[in-house]
């Protein structure tokens, strides 16, 4: 059994082989997918994706990049989006100080607009923090998640960062960068998080994992990502799958691992 907990299947990258990827992730042995959004098209996307597959759930948020663009009543039209029953997070949201597409101020506003929609609607948060750990540790100390907690995904940060989110009410999700040769930080981060609150996910179809690193990534790759992690744990693969998937299934409040 096997969750990734983070995709972009409405990517166009997958447009012109959509319903092959997917049944490659069955045979891969995926049986849940979070398919998340990050602007309003693409989360109306991923929800309408996730309509026509039991087995898929959406998240739907805006992006850091996007945030110097939202339009006025964005947060209504997420509101509308997060009744959907297909709907079960808000993200991804969060930073991006690597390409700060957008001006930061607006990224932090939009964040927390976002964090407070979340917590009105009692919605786990999915997070995107690229260069700009210490703002978000400060607005999540600050703002909070409320109940239903939240996911820091493909995460970036040192151990320490991590064990202060899971102090927060905050799951680590781990992606392809796990695997590569160089991944010391993460591989410490792997080996120390509580069982109860590790994740796997692709974040495809970027960053594929070795030995796909610099192709196209997809869901069926989630579990070189398990295998990795296990390995770095010292626990059988299998165990490492379940254990995450029932995880996914509790932060998103699935039916199980959400079977087709």
């Amino acid at each position: 059994m096997l969750v990734d907990t983070h995709a972009h299947l409405d990517d166009e990258q997958f447009d012109a082989d959509r319903a092959e990827v997917l049944a490659r992730a069955r045979a891969a042995g995926v049986t849940g997918i979070v398919n998340a959004s990050y602007d309003l098209a693409s989360a109306a996307a991923a929800a309408e994706l996730a309509a026509g597959h039991a087995w898929i759930r959406a998240a739907c948020g805006i992006h850091p990049h996007g945030a110097g663009e939202v339009p006025s009543g964005y947060l209504d039209t997420l509101r509308a989006l997060a009744a959907r029953p297909e709907v079960v997070a808000v993200g991804e949201i969060g930073l991006d100080y690597y390409r700060d597409l957008s001006p930061r101020e607006e990224q932090r506003r939009v964040f927390r607009e976002q964090l407070a929609l979340a917590r009105e609607l009692d919605l786990p948060v999915i997070i995107h923090d690229r260069d700009a750990h210490a703002d978000i540790l400060r607005l999540l100390q600050g703002d909070g998640v409320g109940p239903a907690g939240g996911v820091m995904h493909c995460f970036s940060g040192s151990w320490e960062m991590a064990r202060e989110l899971v102090r927060l009410g905050f799951y680590i999700s781990l992606a392809g960068p796990v695997t590569f040769p160089n991944a010391n930080r993460l591989a410490e981060v792997a080996r120390r998080l509580p069982p109860e609150r590790l994740l796997v996910e692709t974040d495809c179809p970027y960053l594929a994992p070795v030995p796909y690193r610099g192709r196209r990534n997809e869901p069926a790759h989630v579990r070189l990502v398990a295998q990795t992690v296990a390995g770095l744990r010292e626990v059988p693969c299998e165990e490492l799958a379940e254990q995450a998937a029932q995880n996914a299934a509790r932060i998103f409040r699935l039916p199980g691992a959400v079977h087709a």
